[in-house]
């Protein structure tokens, strides 16, 4: 979009729906470790521990 001399407030839209999609794609798989997680947590503590990793990033 810069090479095509596109408008900046264009280039900062798309931006911004960029950081948006990051945003949701790192909130699904963290929802989807923590089942995976709390599903396995009563069988096991290595899966308590990766769960309490993982849930700093929220």
């Amino acid at each position: 979009m810069i090479e095509a001399d596109r408008a900046c407030v264009d280039i900062a839209q798309q931006l911004h729906a960029v950081e948006k999609a990051v945003g949701q794609a790192k909130k699904t798989l963290i929802q989807d470790h923590i089942d995976h997680c709390l599903d396995q947590a009563a069988s096991s503590r290595a899966s308590l521990a990766e769960f309490k990793e993982i849930a700093k990033y929220l």
